[in-house]
């Protein structure tokens, strides 16, 4: 899942190397924190929030093959 975001994320931004994911699970819940450069932010998140949108449903799906939910956080 750390793999997947951060593909993602890094393939979006400008400053690839500001990217950081951090994964941590509780009980059936795997909590993705995603921290992207300020400037980022916005090419992260995409129009009316699309793009997050987008990387929480593919986030959604690799967490529904383990039984799991999940939680994508982006942060500055």
């Amino acid at each position: 899942m750390r793999d997947l975001i951060t593909f993602i994320a890094r393939s979006l931004v400008d400053t690839p190397d500001a990217v950081q994911v951090t994964v941590t699970e509780e009980d059936d819940t795997i909590l993705v924190d995603l921290t992207v450069a300020k400037d980022d932010l916005g090419k992260v998140i995409g129009k009316q929030g699309r793009t997050a949108r987008a990387m929480r449903s593919l986030l959604s799906a690799a967490a529904g093959k383990e039984d799991k939910r999940s939680r994508l956080n982006i942060l500055e």
